[in-house]
């Protein structure tokens, strides 16, 4: 074997795992639109997702001369204040034994390392798993969609929205936001107060709103004496979480 196959496995494996890593990053990137649909799926009544999970790196070092062991796990039940990610780890750990299934977790963004939504049993998101089934022959990425039950579509065309290319605009607004701007309007005339109140980190709904990307409900709540330099527990503005989930419509509104 010449000195090129031997260093081929090496290669390919640092391919891999720097497109790996470039998945991380996308996954981080686009959580705006993973906590925005999750913020809308609280709101209604009947359920329109299958499942909504992020997917997050966890490490035990069971020596101190041996590498740390990692397991990338599913994470449900969620819920982000701004600043972290909260929930329940969904998977059964292979060899890890600081943390079990059903153990409570907290992350921030640029800690996960995918997100996925299914809704009607197809996928938005799902980075690292696409990164995957790019590497799978046909017949093999078949066989793994079959396994999990769901559409995944094309490795090379991520979704982030649901309606996507049905609905462009749909990766701007929210299609709820547009629809519940009115009775978001109608509620607060009646119920004033709500416009003030700060849950236990502090968050108003300017910020909760502002956090998941919702232009239309944030000008409505301007309209109606919002104050904008209202600060939460961690010192920060609406236009501040506007800032750092890079929603640039509501960074607009807010400046």
């Amino acid at each position: 074997m010449d000195q090129n196959e031997e260093n081929k496995p090496s290669v390919i494996y640092k391919e891999q795992n720097e497109k790996m890593n470039a998945a991380n990053v996308r996954a981080q990137e686009s959580f705006k639109y993973f906590w925005r649909e999750l913020y809308w799926e609280s709101r209604r009544i009947i359920p329109a997702h299958d499942f909504a999970m992020i997917k997050l790196a966890f490490t035990q070092q069971f020596t101190e001369d041996e590498t740390p062991k990692v397991e990338h796990m599913w994470v449900n039940n969620l819920n982000f204040d701004g600043e972290h990610i909260t929930g329940e780890l969904v998977n059964e750990p292979h060899q890890l034994t600081n943390i079990e299934k059903g153990d409570i977790v907290s992350r921030k963004v640029n800690e996960i390392s995918d997100w996925m939504i299914s809704i009607e049993e197809k996928t938005y998101g799902g980075f690292t798993i696409h990164t995957m089934r790019a590497t799978m022959g046909e017949e093999e990425r078949e066989r793994h969609d079959q396994a999990w039950g769901l559409n995944f579509g094309d490795f090379n065309d991520v979704l982030l929205v649901h309606q996507q290319k049905e609905n462009p605009g749909n990766l701007i607004e929210h299609p709820m936001c547009k629809i519940m701007g009115s009775n978001v309007r109608a509620y607060i005339n009646k119920n004033p107060d709500e416009i003030t109140i700060q849950d236990e980190n502090g968050l108003s709904l300017l910020h909760k709103e502002a956090i998941a990307g919702n232009a239309e409900i944030v000008k409505i709540l301007l309209d109606l004496g919002a104050d904008k330099e209202l600060k939460s527990k961690s010192n920060k503005t609406a236009l501040t979480y506007a800032k750092e989930m890079n929603w640039q419509p509501i960074i607009e509104i807010l400046k």
